[in-house]
């Protein structure tokens, strides 16, 4: 065998380790996941604000919406439930404890701020013009 062949198979062999690792590094065998932040819209309208949260596999009752001093806050928290015998190999879905909180503009009337979950989405709806109080609990419905 000539220099060049062993050379050229020299250099298709670290070709191929680092085409190996990149794909490692682009597609893991075990990925542990990432922290959960639900996504949300904001939406305005003549009259109200709509805050819109993404929150599946969560019930109304894992979720907290609270308002004190013109902020809102959603909290939550998606666990991981898996059997002892059972051990993740890719995790896309994010876990864990959430806390959203929102700067509200003072026209909102805290006493009619609704919240309602339904199919993982969480609905804020609260209305403008008047004042609120300094904290308020709002049932998610």
């Amino acid at each position: 065998m000539s220099e060049f062949t062993i050379d050229i198979e020299r250099q298709l062999n670290k070709l191929g380790k680092d085409i190996q690792q990149m794909v490692g590094r682009i597609v893991p065998l075990e990925d542990k996941g990432q922290d959960f932040r639900p996504q949300c819209d904001i939406i305005e309208s003549e009259d109200t604000y709509k805050i819109v949260l993404d929150i599946p596999g969560l019930s109304k009752n894992e979720v907290n919406v609270s308002l004190k001093d013109y902020v809102l806050t959603v909290r939550g928290e998606r666990v991981d439930e898996l059997d002892e015998d059972e051990v993740y190999r890719r995790q896309e879905r994010a876990s864990g404890v959430f806390s959203r909180s929102f700067a509200l503009p003072q026209n909102v009337v805290a006493d009619e701020v609704d919240a309602a979950f339904r199919t993982g989405v969480l609905t804020i709806s609260m209305p403008k013009t008047g004042e609120h109080e300094d904290s308020t609990n709002i049932p998610i419905n």
